[in-house]
Formats: structure tokens, C-alpha cells, sequence
């Protein structure tokens, strides 16, 4: 038993470095992220990236499990943290702010003219940027009391809560990279120019002591650029919805 774990974690070092000569060979990466994040951003751009290089295989794992690099099968990630993990090269793909959207409609029906307006409104808080309070005592008049007293739907995955905006069913805080679809269609709107600064944003990180492949490295690469050339038009373009 004892010459077992001491040989085990030098077998396992050893299969390891196996797998990673065998996938040196193969022209396929794996890249993993949250799910509201590869349905609302990376789903319209994946095309792209395969149509630059249509000679690697792509394999996309949508979770909010946080990967472990030295036990699953994954290349890249993108994780929404503050990028301090001393085990993770970490590249800043996109800074976050908290930025309240609804239904044009539902500004009109509750007559939505400043943000203590939203006294009267239905909450949207999500396990992601659960900020109502920090974001309504920065920008809004109302007392504690009063933004207590107001109702709020809980939902797990900001898409549901991006969908239930869209439907007008109340207003939600996201990230403006989840939006981008309902505000360019006009089924989301960002009735006030408040934005809430965030300490955490969206990073892509992979393990410090394996270097990547050459198809996760062109993958890296080219997010980085898709990220980098997109976030100055994100910033330039802003036109606030105007209030009833």
C-alpha cells in the first residue's frame, strides 16, 4: 500500500504527459464557458473563427462548472472572476458594469423617467450580478427601506432573466456583451445612462505550466482580437433610450 502511493502520483504525472504528446498531434481545441455566455456572445461569432481556420476542430463546453485544467479535457476557458489565480494566465477579454435594461413598452407603462421610477418596478436579480441594492443606493434617491419594499424574481442563469426583460415582465441588471441581440433589435432598451463599475469581468485563463497547442493558441489569439477591436465600438456606440 505504501509503494502504491508513492508510485500512483508518478504514473499519473506520466499518463498526463502522455495525453498531452498525443494531443499535440490532433488539430482540435477544447474551450469552455458559462452558458449565457456561449449562447448570447460566442454563438454569433464561432462562425467566424472556423471560417479562419476551417482546419481545427472546435469542441465548445457550455457549464457554469469551474474547469479543472489538470483533470478534464479543456484547453481554454473563459470565467467570469477578477483574474487573480496564481495556478492561471489570465487575459482580460471584456472589463463588466452593471447596466439596467427593459422592454421599451415596460418604460412607457410604468412611466420610467429617472431611476426612482423603479419603485414601481418588478426586480430581475440574477446569481451573476446581483447588485439591485449597490447599483439603486448609487444612482437612485430611494431609501433602503424602499428598495427592500420592492419586488424581485431570482433566476440562476442570466439568460432567463434576459428573456423575462425582453418580455416585459420587469427590469434587469446584465452585462451589456448579453445584450447585445435585444438591443439591436429593439426589444431591450437602456433607459438610463447609469452604469455600475464591477470588480470581476470576463477572462480567458488557461493552466500557467502547460503550454497550449497550436490550435488553442490560434484560438486564444483570435478571441483576444475579437475582444480587443469590439470594445472600443461598444464604448463609442451608446445612445440612451429616450424617456416617454
Amino acid at each position: 500500500l505504501h509503494y502504491w502511493s508513492n508510485v500512483q502520483p508518478a504514473l499519473a504525472r506520466l499518463q498526463h504527459a502522455s495525453e498531452q504528446i498525443r494531443l499535440r498531434q490532433v488539430n482540435e481545441v477544447w474551450l469552455s464557458m458559462p452558458p449565457t455566455l456561449a449562447a448570447k456572445w460566442f454563438a454569433p461569432r464561432m462562425a467566424g473563427f472556423l471560417a479562419q481556420r476551417p482546419d481545427i476542430s472546435l469542441h465548445l463546453g457550455a457549464t457554469t462548472a469551474i474547469s479543472d485544467f489538470e483533470r478534464d479535457r479543456v484547453d481554454l476557458a473563459i470565467r467570469y472572476f477578477d483574474g487573480e489565480d496564481a495556478s492561471l494566465e489570465s487575459a482580460l477579454l471584456y472589463r463588466d458594469e452593471a447596466r439596467l435594461y427593459c422592454a421599451p413598452d415596460y418604460v412607457k407603462e410604468l412611466r420610467l423617467q429617472t431611476p426612482d421610477d423603479l419603485v414601481r418596478a418588478t426586480l430581475l436579480h440574477t446569481t451573476l450580478q446581483p447588485f439591485w441594492k449597490l447599483w439603486l443606493q448609487h444612482f437612485s434617491t430611494l431609501s433602503d427601506t424602499q428598495i427592500d419594499t420592492i419586488p424581485r424574481l431570482h433566476f440562476d442563469q442570466s439568460l432567463l432573466a434576459i428573456e423575462t426583460a425582453r418580455y416585459g415582465q420587469g427590469a434587469v441588471l446584465s452585462s451589456p456583451i448579453l445584450t447585445e441581440t435585444e438591443m439591436r433589435d429593439g426589444t431591450l432598451c437602456e433607459p438610463f445612462a447609469c452604469r455600475l463599475p464591477l470588480t470581476k469581468g470576463y477572462y480567458l485563463v488557461h493552466h500557467k505550466s502547460t503550454p497550449l497547442r497550436p490550435a488553442a493558441l490560434a484560438l486564444k489569439n483570435w478571441l483576444l482580437h475579437v475582444s480587443r477591436s469590439e470594445s472600443a465600438l461598444r464604448t463609442a456606440h451608446f445612445v440612451p433610450h429616450d424617456n416617454p
